[in-house]
C-alpha cells in the first residue's frame, strides 16, 4: 500500500470533512439544485469508492479496472448535474475540491518528507485529473442529450398543424427550414391529413426569415408529399423579398398555388371548396 492509499484509508473522515468544507464554502454552491445532506451522501459514496480502489490498485494506473467504480460514480454524478442545470464550472469544482482536500491532508501527514510528498502530490494530481476528464466527458454528453431532446421538442412545438376549417389544414412554419425539420413538417402534415381527411393544406412561411434554393426544394418536397396523399397544397406568406429571391434563383413554383398572406390562402381554399363566408347583419 503506497503512502496516499494509507493516508486516505486512515484519514478518510478528515479528508471528507475538509472536502465538504471546500464545497460548502464555494460561492457557486447550488443549494437550489441539491441540498447539503444529499451532497454529503453523494460525496461520501465517491470517497468510500476511492479509498477501496486505492487499497487494491496502483495509483499510477489510471485506466485500471480497479478505478471503474469511481469513474462510474463520477459519470453518474456529472450526467445528473448536466440534466439538472449545473454549469461545467460547478461540476468541475466538485472533483477539484476533492483534489485540494487530498493534497492538504498529504501536506500535513508527510510534513518533513519532501521527496515523498512531492512524489505523492504528482500521483494525486494525475489521478484526479484523469477523474476530471471522465467528469467533463460525461457532462458534455449529458448536456448534448439535453440539447437534442430540447431541439426535438422545439421542432414539434414550432410545426403545429392547425385545423382551420373542415377539410382545411394550416401549418405555420417559423424559423429556418432544413432537411431534418422538413421531415418533421411532412410527417406531421401527412398524419393530420389522414386523421382529418382534409383536402387542402396551407403551408405558411411568413415566419421563415429567408428562402434560398435549398429551402425552396424542401417546400417543393412537402407539396409533392401532400399531393400524393390526395390533398392540394397552398404556400402562403410569400413576401416581396422572398418573391424576388425565388425569381433571382430561377426556382419554378409555377405549378404551386402561392399567396401573399394566410388570409388570402384561406380565401382561395374556401373558393376551391365552394364555401362562402358572409358577414351576418344584425337587425337593430
Amino acid at each position: 500500500m503506497n503512502a496516499t492509499a494509507r493516508i486516505v484509508k486512515d484519514k478518510k473522515s478528515e479528508i471528507f470533512e475538509l472536502w465538504m468544507k471546500n464545497q460548502l464554502n464555494d460561492d457557486g454552491l447550488r443549494e437550489d439544485l441539491m441540498n447539503n445532506e444529499d451532497l454529503r451522501i453523494q460525496s461520501e459514496e465517491l470517497l468510500d469508492s476511492l479509498a477501496i480502489a486505492l487499497n487494491t490498485t496502483d495509483i499510477t494506473d489510471y485506466d485500471s479496472p480497479g478505478f471503474d467504480t469511481v469513474n462510474e460514480i463520477l459519470a453518474g454524478i456529472s450526467g445528473s448535474r448536466a440534466m439538472h442545470g449545473y454549469s461545467p464550472r460547478e461540476t468541475g469544482l466538485y472533483v477539484l475540491s476533492l483534489k485540494r482536500a487530498l493534497l492538504d491532508i498529504l501536506q500535513i501527514e508527510l510534513a518533513g518528507q519532501t521527496d515523498l510528498l512531492y512524489q505523492e502530490t504528482l500521483k494525486v494530481n494525475n489521478l484526479v485529473d484523469s477523474f476530471s476528464i471522465t467528469t467533463f466527458e460525461t457532462f458534455i454528453k449529458g448536456r448534448e442529450e439535453v440539447i437534442l431532446r430540447q431541439t426535438d421538442e422545439i421542432a414539434e412545438i414550432s410545426t403545429p398543424v392547425i385545423r382551420v376549417w373542415d377539410g382545411i389544414l394550416a401549418l405555420p412554419i417559423i424559423g429556418t427550414l432544413d432537411s431534418s425539420r422538413t421531415q418533421v413538417v411532412m410527417e406531421n402534415l401527412l398524419q393530420e391529413i389522414v386523421a382529418t381527411g382534409s383536402s387542402i393544406a396551407i403551408l405558411d412561411i411568413s415566419g421563415v426569415p429567408a428562402v434560398d434554393s435549398l429551402v425552396a426544394q424542401h417546400l417543393i418536397k412537402a407539396v409533392s408529399a401532400t399531393r400524393l396523399m390526395g390533398a392540394e397544397c397552398i404556400i402562403s406568406g410569400i413576401r416581396p423579398e422572398i418573391a424576388q429571391t425565388i425569381v433571382h434563383l430561377g426556382i419554378d413554383l409555377s405549378n404551386i398555388v402561392t399567396k401573399a398572406t394566410l388570409a388570402s390562402a384561406l380565401k382561395f381554399a374556401f373558393n376551391t371548396m365552394r364555401l362562402e363566408v358572409r358577414r351576418k347583419t344584425v337587425n337593430a
